[in-house]
């Protein structure tokens, strides 16, 4: 892969430097050398590229170039002459997550959280096999979050004034409809309120009810924004399928609030935001990558036509290099791909490939924009990391993209603003599925607080849930993760290095380039 003589240079001095430093600094060193939009300035002559004697012909099959290519990137490079980081890949714990791209994708997406609850394995397991118990719920509570983030994003304050006493919102989404008619009348709402005890609708709650209606910020939010109480009554459905946990719905709709006011202030529209509350896991791994996020948004219907085909779209995700020359003609891509048999780059795939190229509709989308095989093949670390999850790029989320491209590829360039969006989106996530699993007594209460308490790695963990319950058993794996949080936050902060970790490939460059042998023999 060709690099620049300045990226050369700073990772040279980086590499003379790194191994006297604790890993997590020297994680944000190679993070430094090797950044997420484009090369360092640098003056030190550069190293020498690493190649491994243990790569045999027998390792790379015909037209498998993923794992070589993967080696000779500038990431990796860095990585495999770092004694720091050569002890820590060297760890059973560090192989057992390497060897799961799905693990460490949705590990990269929120570091700190998975490396906090690491600490507790106790707690890691509940978390975990929550995520399984309630994986089957993740439909019914991903329209319940649909339904929050409509009412968030129109309604944010007045929402934010309900939840602040969660019995009453919890009472109100109950029977939403029942409460419609005070959409007209705010003041009417704040008289029934203080004498709950002798309306019909509030007398379960009147100690709550009272005390919303003696909540003067409360009173004032909802008097401004009486139409709350229509827009709760339009899902009444999906807020009855959250009521039963007052508490968690309460969080739900204040990490609602907290999404909306992030993306909506970047240009999103309501329709998008709901669209992406309904898919956390895959936008979480999306904010991870922002230059795939950017691409995505600015070829939503190419990728689009090829997420219709999610086992072609991994195979080019994976190594989206090897197809950077259809971005010339797009006919050829149909020819090849109709004779997937016969192409290395295709070949494990052919089923899925042939299927595509006789999906007329598909084709002409990206007939309509053969580009788009050059924006992967030119982020391609980047495109290989979400490989393992192409299956959860749906239309719903990808015309989201397509219709704020403008405001995604503005957000891809905050990434404080982007991080504290997924975050939020993931916060909402864990809490809708614990109100939802309420009524269905599929989390008991223990672990239902264990959920509240992590929101964010629960919902990562929904991604792959049979994966994180496997994990769980792994005290090794824990112990990797755990005892070194600043080392993995410092590699999640820099896109380039958390593709890298996320590669399908990055198991096996790593056996390949013999990290598993712990030694100084390579160090410089």
């Amino acid at each position: 892969m060709a690099t620049t003589v300045s990226t050369k240079n700073n990772r040279k001095m980086i590499l003379t430097s790194a191994g006297i430093l604790a890993f997590g600094v020297a994680a944000y060193g190679l993070g430094r050398v090797y950044p997420p939009m484009g090369p360092s300035e640098g003056t030190i002559a550069p190293a020498d590229r690493y190649v491994s004697a243990q790569i045999t012909e027998a390792d790379v099959t015909l037209g498998d170039t993923a794992v070589p290519e993967l080696m000779q990137t500038d990431a990796f490079e860095l990585m495999v002459h770092d004694p720091d980081f050569r002890a820590l890949a060297a760890s059973p714990g560090f192989k057992a997550l390497a060897s799961q791209p799905q693990v460490m994708a949705a590990l990269m997406s929120n570091p700190k959280a998975f490396a906090a609850l690491a600490a507790n394995p106790k707690a890691f397991a509940g978390v975990a096999n929550a995520a399984l118990n309630a994986s089957q719920l993740a439909p019914k509570a991903h329209n319940a979050n649909a339904a929050l983030m409509g009412v968030a994003a129109g309604h944010s304050a007045a929402l934010q004034a309900l939840a602040s006493h969660p019995a009453a919102l919890a009472s109100i989404a109950a029977n939403a409809a029942a409460f419609s008619n005070f959409a007209s009348n705010a003041n009417s709402f704040a008289n029934a309120a203080s004498k709950a005890a002798s309306n019909a609708n509030m007398a379960s709650n009147a100690v709550a009810f009272q005390q919303l209606a003696a909540d003067s910020k409360a009173m004032s939010a909802l008097n401004a924004d009486p139409g709350v109480f229509s827009a709760l009554s339009a899902n009444a459905g999906a807020f009855k399928a959250l009521s039963g946990q007052p508490a968690a719905l309460a969080a739900a709709a204040a990490s609602a609030a907290a999404a909306a006011s992030q993306l909506s202030s970047a240009g999103v529209s309501s329709s998008a935001l709901q669209a992406l509350s309904s898919n956390p896991s895959a936008f979480a791994m999306l904010a991870g990558q922002p230059k795939a996020l950017a691409a995505i948004a600015g070829h939503s219907n190419a990728f689009a036509a090829l997420a219709s085909h999610p086992a072609a779209l991994a195979a080019i995700m994976a190594n989206a290099a090897a197809f950077g020359s259809f971005a010339n003609n797009a006919n050829s891509f149909q020819n090849a791909a109709s004779k997937a048999a016969s192409n290395a780059n295709m070949a494990s795939k052919a089923v899925a490939f042939q299927q595509l190229a006789a999906d007329s509709k598909a084709m002409s989308a990206l007939n309509a924009d053969p580009k788009v095989f050059a924006v992967m093949a030119s982020n391609s670390l980047a495109f290989a990391s979400l490989a393992s999850n192409a299956h959860n790029l749906n239309p719903k989320l990808l015309a989201a993209l397509g219709s704020n491209a403008s405001a995604f590829s503005n957000l891809a360039s905050n990434a404080n603003q982007l991080s504290k969006a997924s975050n939020a989106l993931q916060a909402l996530d864990a809490h809708s599925m614990v109100a939802s699993a309420g009524a269905s007594k599929a989390l008991n209460a223990s672990v239902s607080q264990a959920v509240l308490s992590n929101p964010s790695a629960f919902s990562a963990m929904l991604s792959s849930p049979k994966a994180f319950a496997a994990l769980a058993g792994q005290p090794a794996a824990l112990a990797a993760l755990s005892s070194n949080q600043k080392a993995w936050a410092a590699l999640a902060a820099q896109p380039n290095l958390a593709a890298l970790m996320s590669h399908p490939s990055f198991s096996a460059a790593l056996s390949q380039a013999g990290v598993s042998q712990a030694s100084q023999s390579h160090s410089d």
